[in-house]
């Protein structure tokens, strides 16, 4: 189904297959942030990422709440968005020889991540709203404030050492 599919006809349509999109995003980013982990040199950085694939794993039992709460199946769709920022986190990180440049480039990749989460999560929320969903909301609220700090611990790493090491 694509963004503009015929089977997307009103704003609960949306909202599920948002949902959708982001589930499949969640279990994508769940499969990819142990190499994250992995390839992370500043130890700072490896236990920010540690926690995030903790959190993550809370973030997919969330939306499967939303998902119950809502009455539909949880199930993702194909998001090439994600899939397309994973893919040039991995590429990126192949090419990169340096580990305190490295340590750089995963922080870009994983906030290029978190920006997208971040705006999947507001508009839900939004879309929630309108809906009547306060309690979904609820549930999309903690994730969106999750993904919020993530980022900007993120930024404090880099800002803070990560990229003065790289330089």
């Amino acid at each position: 189904m694509g963004l503009f599919s015929k089977d997307i006809k009103t704003i609960d349509d949306l909202f599920v297959h948002t949902l959708r999109d982001v589930y499949y995003a969640e279990n994508q980013i769940l499969k990819a942030l142990p190499d994250m982990v992995e390839k992370a040199s500043d130890p700072r950085l490896r236990e920010a990422f540690e926690q995030h694939l903790g959190e993550t794993e809370n973030q997919v039992r969330r939306l499967e709440k939303v998902f119950e709460l809502h009455g539909v199946a949880p199930k993702g769709v194909n998001c090439p968005a994600i899939d397309g920022i994973l893919e040039e986190a991995d590429e990126v990180s192949g090419e990169t020889a340096d580990n305190e440049v490295l340590d750089a480039a995963l922080i870009a990749s994983a906030q290029a991540v978190e920006h997208y989460e971040i705006t999947r999560y507001g508009t839900l929320i939004a879309w929630a709203k309108e809906l009547g969903r306060e309690d979904c909301a609820q549930l999309l609220s903690e994730t969106l404030a999750e993904e919020k700090n993530a980022d900007k611990k993120l930024s404090s790493l880099a800002e803070g050492r990560v990229n003065r090491k790289a330089a």
